[in-house]
């Protein structure tokens, strides 16, 4: 069964889903996470505790997409573009692994401001 997960950000509460990378796992086993966001263009990001390394790395992701951030041990939160992105395409500063995706309306998070605290748990099933 996939491991789902939920990500409260101020007044903002939505679920997510994990994929089975060995990303995922890892971030799977450091949760729950608390952390204070940091914004860019449409995207969330903050620091957290997990070291991954290099599975499949992508410029470019799509909207509701979780990521890693593998220069700066980020959880990233993708909801549109952000300030290297063309076009309609969503554009990380630099090289993503992505472990999950957002259930449900992922814009939510326009509501978010830098600083917000940012809490991320398991949902056990």
């Amino acid at each position: 069964m996939a491991k789902r997960i939920a990500i409260t950000a101020g007044n903002v509460s939505l679920t997510a889903q994990l994929n089975n990378s060995s990303c995922a796992k890892a971030i799977w086993n450091a949760l729950p996470i608390k952390a204070r966001a940091s914004t860019w263009g449409d995207e969330i990001y903050f620091g957290i505790p997990v070291a991954c390394g290099v599975e499949n790395p992508q410029q470019t992701v799509e909207i509701g997409d979780l990521a890693y951030w593998l220069e700066g041990s980020c959880f990233c939160i993708f909801f549109g573009p952000t300030p290297m992105s063309r076009g309609d395409e969503i554009r990380p500063a630099s090289a993503v692994e992505v472990f999950g995706k957002i259930e449900g309306d992922s814009t939510q998070f326009k509501k978010v401001a830098s600083e917000t605290k940012v809490l991320v748990e398991k949902i056990e099933e």
